[in-house]
């Protein structure tokens, strides 16, 4: 998709560097692929320990035991 954006020169610039890109498109795709993935993960971080159905140590030692 085409987009016109302006983004500060010195920002792309260290982005380019940082990624290790040789165009502004690849700085620009592996920014917001970067910034995609930090919020998955941070959504994931978010429910852990969430689980109140899960299974505890004991249930799984008794389940070991029984099988």
């Amino acid at each position: 998709m085409k987009t016109t954006v302006d983004i500060p020169e010195h920002e792309l610039l260290e982005a380019m560097r940082h990624t290790g890109a040789r165009t502004k498109r690849e700085a620009v795709t592996a920014a917001l692929t970067e910034f995609n993935r930090r919020r998955r993960l941070q959504q994931l971080a978010a429910s852990f320990g969430t689980l109140e159905e899960f299974m505890t140590r004991e249930d799984l030692g008794r389940m070991r035991e029984e099988g």
